[in-house]
């Protein structure tokens, strides 16, 4: 088959729908497969193909640990700071208030998540 055999086809709007399908994957429970577990003993459910593409430290755990439904002890971690992480790598950004900013970088470091590693 040459080159000249082929079509390209693009789906319009193709990064508008994937944002949009990612916002409403943050509050959507239905197809969760990991469990995030704070300090507290809050728990945050989430997705591992997010946290696997978001993050080379997730990856590596999810590869090693082939759990269908794992629960993962965030030692250390508040709700609020995991909360806000989770958006940030469902939706890109986050807004936080200046006294949790540091343990936010610090986290997001530690965990190697991808826009934020190196901060």
């Amino acid at each position: 088959m040459s080159y000249q055999d082929r079509f390209k086809l693009i789906l319009n709007n193709f990064q508008e729908n994937t944002t949009g399908a990612l916002q409403d994957l943050v509050d959507d429970q239905d197809f969760t497969d990991v469990t995030l577990v704070c300090e507290d003993g809050s728990q945050v459910d989430t997705h591992k193909v997010i946290l696997a593409t978001s993050s080379p430290f997730f990856k590596e755990l999810l590869k090693k640990n082939k759990h269908p439904n794992p629960l993962i002890f965030m030692r250390g971690l508040t709700n609020n700071i995991l909360t806000e992480l989770i958006n940030f790598i469902y939706l890109g950004e986050v807004q936080i208030v200046q006294k949790d900013l540091a343990t936010f970088l610090a986290v997001a470091n530690e965990l190697k998540i991808k826009g934020l590693e190196g901060t």
